[in-house]
């Protein structure tokens, strides 16, 4: 398993704890939003900055579409 995976499946964890929802149903709405790969890809951003930042950055791609910054 890669770190990228790594790092996606505790940022996908962390997230759902963050918003008390199901891990399945936050991976389900990044996929409805079209969203997942993006965050995936965020990796080099995501795993060297507070966990909040990718946190906002996560509810604005659900919200928006675009990232927070």
């Amino acid at each position: 398993m890669t770190e990228e995976m790594k790092f996606f499946m505790y940022l996908l964890e962390y997230y759902a704890a963050y918003k008390n929802k199901k891990t399945g149903d936050v991976l389900r709405e990044w996929d409805e939003c079209g969203i997942t790969q993006k965050i995936y890809d965020n990796y080099w951003v995501y795993h060297t900055e507070r966990i909040e930042n990718a946190y906002m950055d996560i509810d604005s791609l659900v919200e928006t579409g675009k990232p927070a910054w």
